[in-house]
């Protein structure tokens, strides 16, 4: 029952939380995993990670007395501590993007019952003093629908706490948390603090700002293999006689094309600038319809030499990069010379001067 000892009151809770351990663990541990599994299942949010926690028991006291006891008291309100802990059980989201916390709360809106919101980010930008701790907190609990299934049973009286933030705002958080005695310290050193929040803004708009151009960029080499292939007649950069200028390869039509020549490999982002950028140190003004000049033109022929090539060589295997070496090689000996070792020339010249 509730009362106003709070020595009394404090017991009490250290007794639920000792007798209940172990259930709360298990209701994070399958917060977290529904959590996880609804967010990934949308394809257009951008996750850095998903993580949870039972506050610890002290602590929970001590936010208590902090925000609650002495409020409650002097207005003769008789309190349980546990009916004041509402992150006792908490989830961590951390996106990418500004606007992904938007869909993320929408999404976790629809699927759980809100006891409430507060909303960081809104605070801070509404106040002179705009630099902070943002991040939104949602309290949710288990839908009806939910409660009933089986696997939740155990878990639906019970409210979670989920802060959604951007990478660059959990950092923030992190390292805000170091700085101690903020409220005390000169006023020159304040300034700092804050000049250093404004950097952090900043970057969190810029990343979603490259992410937006970038899709441009993509959208923008989004185009047909056939259209592609009907620049690959036209001169680099135009011929001055009245042909259009044509798309430099990048690496975004680099995957365009790759993607269309070996639908069954996965191209790795990180590997991807780097190759393209070995392509075009050795011809700057190539095209993406020279180069899938070049594929078209040489991919039988190389296919052909794979097969011969892991036959000869059971333990090695020519993946789609080496694959596109030997075109390039083959479509211009001279200037994609480079792009293969001498063993990997010497080897692929003698196959040529036998079978053609």
């Amino acid at each position: 029952m509730p009362s106003l000892d709070f020595e009394s009151e404090k017991q009490n809770f250290r007794d639920y939380y000792n007798e209940n351990h172990g259930l709360l663990e298990g209701a994070k541990n399958s917060f977290v995993t529904l959590v996880n599994s609804l967010i990934r299942s949308s394809s257009d949010i951008a996750l850095s990670k998903i993580e949870g926690r039972v506050k610890d028991r002290d602590e929970c006291v001590k936010k208590f007395s902090r925000k609650y006891r002495t409020g409650l008291e002097t207005a003769g309100h008789e309190y349980q501590i546990i009916d004041h802990v509402t992150d006792l059980i908490g989830v961590r989201v951390v996106c990418l993007y500004e606007d992904d916390i938007e869909k993320i709360k929408d999404l976790l809106c629809s699927h759980f019952e809100v006891v409430d919101i507060t909303d960081k980010i809104a605070q801070i930008e509404n106040t002179e003093n705009s630099f902070g701790y943002k991040g939104l907190h949602l309290d949710l609990k288990l839908n009806n629908q939910r409660k009933t299934l089986p696997e939740y049973s155990k878990f639906v009286d019970f409210a979670f706490e989920i802060q959604i933030r951007t990478i660059i705002q959990d950092s923030w958080s992190v390292l805000d948390h170091k700085i101690k005695y903020k409220r005390s310290i000169p006023n020159n050193l304040k300034r700092r603090i804050n000049s250093l929040a404004a950097l952090f803004e900043v970057a969190d708009r810029e990343f979603r700002e490259i992410r937006n151009a970038t899709e441009e960029i993509m959208k923008a080499e989004d185009v047909t293999p056939e259209q592609i292939s009907q620049e690959s007649d036209q001169t680099e950069g135009g011929d001055g006689l009245g042909k259009p200028k044509t798309s430099r390869l990048n690496a975004f039509s680099f995957l365009k094309i790759a993607n269309h020549f070996f639908r069954d490999f996965e191209f790795e982002a990180h590997k991807i600038d780097g190759f393209t950028e070995e392509i075009v140190s050795l011809k700057p003004n190539i095209t993406r319809g020279k180069f899938n000049f070049y594929m078209r033109e040489t991919i039988s022929t190389v296919k052909k030499y794979k097969e011969f090539f892991e036959t000869e060589n059971p333990s090695d295997s020519l993946n789609p990069y080496t694959v596109i070496r030997h075109c390039l090689y083959l479509g211009d000996k001279d200037i994609f010379a480079k792009l293969l070792t001498n063993q990997a020339k010497d080897t692929f010249e003698s196959w040529l001067a036998e079978n053609f």
